[in-house]
């Protein structure tokens, strides 16, 4: 049964790991809400629109803030009972610091358990949810071209206007006015056209038609006649390629497959894939080492006046050196998928360096020692 320090400790972890990850989301969420704003609102998207891709980002910012809240939580709670003295006087009735990271651990393990179902169902479902509402948001951005006897502007120096849509779908009297080269204007005018999608964005077809090239350095106009001509609409509506996802929307069992129908469809390589797999396991162990070195870092020295400081930014740099390896581990990975025991060196180094920290708490002799010979010195 778990004991009452325990059930008291690990509500206390708790509750701080849900305000510092309340705290580090919404700053997250501000300032992809602020980006969101200028590309959604600006081209003319609605309040829901803004309010439906800032839900589908959350998931993956909260997978992102769940280890450092982890590691904040952990790092409060303890400076808080060491300040108090409630672990001192736990301490003194015999709990070792083993003993008093017992509920650190299942704390830990409940922040590993949150982080894999974020890494592995969560986010890939809401990044590939989101990649399907750009792609309709990007068609509804190519329809806006479809206006007849109207002056469109699909960026600052691109006119364009429609007479007639006909019922097969072909343009009629099509204008074009492309102003986007320095010193040149370019009018296009064309009986008919086609709007045909492609790879990276649309293909306006024109037919029977006339080129205007007026340059404004040398103020001479050259016309040219064409049968047909192909205006690509690159850099004016951009839709994602058919059929392509990236590797963070796969599930974690099609990245560890890695065959090459899925490389095909993701555009990326078997080790890309293997590492984006391996990646979310190594980040959910993190989340379960954070909380345990904050806490085993302050263990050490005890009771001081001064406060633990010193442990304190310790335990940070420890932390980042955790992370530090971790991204190096990723790296490796990425270079060979062969290799994919490096992704965990990060959050084995990590789980040693808490085990190691948590025996050096429990030999608190060894540094009153050090501090007689420093005093007697």
């Amino acid at each position: 049964m778990i004991g009452r320090f325990d059930k008291y400790l690990f509500s206390q972890l708790m509750m701080l790991f849900g305000f510092f990850a309340l705290v580090l989301v919404l700053v997250y969420w501000v300032n992809r809400a602020v980006i969101l704003f200028d590309q959604l609102i600006a081209n003319g998207q609605s309040a829901f629109v803004f309010f439906e891709f800032s839900a589908l980002s959350l998931p993956n910012v909260i997978r992102i803030v769940l280890p450092i809240a982890a590691f904040a939580g952990s790092v409060y709670v303890t400076n808080r009972l060491t300040s108090e003295s409630e672990l001192v006087v736990v301490q003194a009735t015999g709990f070792s610091p083993w003993r008093l990271a017992r509920p650190v651990i299942m704390f830990g393990l409940v922040v590993a358990v949150l982080a894999s179902i974020l890494a592995h169902i969560l986010v890939p479902s809401s990044l590939r949810q989101l990649a399907l509402r750009s792609d309709e948001i990007a068609q509804n951005m190519t329809a806006r071209l479809l206006s007849e006897g109207q002056f469109l502007h699909p960026s600052d120096d691109v006119t364009f206007y429609i007479r007639e849509i006909s019922p097969r779908g072909e343009l009629l009297n099509v204008f074009l006015s492309d102003q986007r080269i320095d010193d040149q204007q370019v009018t296009y005018t064309a009986r008919e056209a086609l709007l045909i999608r492609g790879e990276t964005a649309p293909n306006l077809i024109m037919f029977d038609g006339m080129a205007q090239i007026y340059d404004r350095t040398s103020s001479l106009l050259s016309v040219t006649r064409f049968d047909d001509l192909a205006f690509d609409l690159s850099g004016l509506v951009e839709i994602s390629g058919a059929g392509r996802i990236r590797p963070q929307e796969l599930s974690t069992s099609a990245l560890l497959a890695a065959n090459p129908a899925t490389q095909a469809l993701t555009g990326a390589s078997r080790n890309a894939l293997v590492s984006e797999a391996h990646e979310r396991f190594g980040n959910a162990l993190n989340s379960l080492v954070a909380p345990l070195i904050g806490f085993a870092a302050l263990l050490l020295g005890g009771f001081s006046r001064f406060g633990i400081w010193r442990q304190i930014i310790g335990a940070i740099a420890a932390l980042i050196f955790v992370q530090m390896l971790t991204r190096v581990g990723q790296d490796i990975v990425q270079s060979n998928a062969d290799a994919w025991i490096a992704a965990y060196i990060g959050p084995f180094f990590g789980a040693c360096l808490a085990v190691l920290l948590l025996m050096l708490a429990s030999r608190p002799a060894m540094f009153s020692r050090r501090r007689s010979r420093g005093g007697s010195e």
